[in-house]
């Protein structure tokens, strides 16, 4: 088994009775998480492996069916389940791109040096993805600063291999 680490999305919900669930995903378009034909549903410190057989639009969303879940009451038992692929099975970005999960935990520092913390997470606003840093052991102070991920005019630089994002930003915001 591979070593399943990305989140893709997540199981909401039972659909019908015959074992089918509601699958809400985080990829862009949502329909790509469809591409993947094992997942790894976890649920605190549990974690399972399915082996997707259909996964499909439905409406606004996607509905999946899994090996070996016949049944509403199987179905149930997977409900709030995280979706997780193995990282080697994502395709590769080109040297300009990178996934959320390749951003959280890099320290962030301004163009003049100065850490301002570590990528909590990331999140959509409609006009741009945005940046949530929070303090981390030598930051300049304990604010925390949501930076719009925009690249070259506030992201000048980011080095997965040093753990490090350098923005043009104002300490003070």
């Amino acid at each position: 088994m591979s070593q399943p680490n990305t989140v893709m999305g997540k199981v909401t919900s039972v659909y019908g009775v015959k074992g089918w669930v509601k699958v809400f995903s985080y990829t862009q378009p949502k329909e790509n998480i469809c591409d993947y034909k094992v997942w790894t549903l976890e649920q605190g410190s549990q974690q399972k492996q399915v082996d997707v057989l259909v996964c499909k639009k439905h409406g606004n969303g996607l509905i999946a069916q899994f090996d070996k879940v016949n049944d509403r009451e199987a179905a149930k038992t997977l409900c709030d389940s995280l979706v997780r692929v193995a990282t080697e099975e994502l395709p590769k970005l080109s040297g300009d791109e990178f996934y959320w999960h390749q951003l959280e935990a890099l320290e962030v520092y301004t163009t003049s040096g100065q850490l301002l913390g570590r990528v909590h997470h990331l999140m959509e606003t409609g006009s741009n993805d945005v940046l949530v840093v929070r303090k981390s052991k030598g930051s300049i102070d304990s604010k925390e600063r949501l930076i719009p991920y925009l690249p070259e005019q506030v992201l000048k630089s980011i080095d997965l291999d040093a753990g490090r994002i350098e923005v043009d930003w104002d300490s003070e915001f």
